[in-house]
């Protein structure tokens, strides 16, 4: 597998509740790695994935033109689902639809800024060299992207709901690649104000 042939997705259709709404358009407040001060969460989180492989989807909800516009300016092809209100799974399998040629997928998650390209990149390549799902490790503990190779494309497409990939992995779990990493943007996400 090439790793031109794996599509990075992006899932960016929350409403982001928790943080009173407008998450992923919400500035980061600090500069912090290749981060600047004052970029959207989402944009951040686009650009770190763009810039790792040469296919990147953004799945949005309806309405949502502001959001929808600073994605693809970010680097990425739109996708506007339908269901995402439903949640993750929703979403997910929206994405994968859309790109369902692709020999493997990366998935992202908007509200996770810090994640660096050097991390996703290597998720890219332990797929495109075969392994089955890919998860990086920071400090013992399993973050984001999860990589997952072509033979996963029917059950990531048939996901509903809000548990995202979960079941696929925990089904796999012998087969899941673990690759360490000094990247601790792999476990920070944005969920209130104060994660900023």
């Amino acid at each position: 597998m090439s790793v031109a042939r794996i599509a990075g997705v992006l899932l960016a259709g929350g409403r982001g509740e928790r943080f009173g709404g407008g998450k992923l358009l919400a500035p980061v407040q600090r500069a912090e790695g290749d981060v600047a001060s004052g970029t959207p969460v989402g944009v951040a989180a686009c650009r770190h994935l763009a810039a790792a492989l040469t296919r990147t989807i953004a799945v949005v909800r309806p309405g949502d033109p502001a959001l929808a516009a600073a994605l693809a300016a970010a680097g990425a092809r739109v996708v506007v689902c339908a269901r995402a209100t439903e949640g993750m799974g929703a979403s997910l399998a929206c994405g994968v639809t859309a790109t369902a040629d692709a020999d493997g997928w990366i998935v992202a998650l908007a509200d996770m800024p810090w994640v660096q390209t050097a991390t996703i990149a290597a998720v890219a390549a332990a797929l495109a060299a075969g392994a089955d799902i890919v998860a990086p490790r920071h400090d013992g503990q399993r973050g984001h992207p999860v990589g997952f190779a072509r033979r996963h494309g029917p059950a990531l497409a048939a996901l509903a709901g809000d548990e995202g990939a979960r079941s696929v992995v925990a089904a796999h779990a012998g087969g899941v690649q673990v690759i360490d990493v000094g990247d601790a943007g792999v476990l920070r996400d944005v969920d209130r104000l104060s994660d900023l």
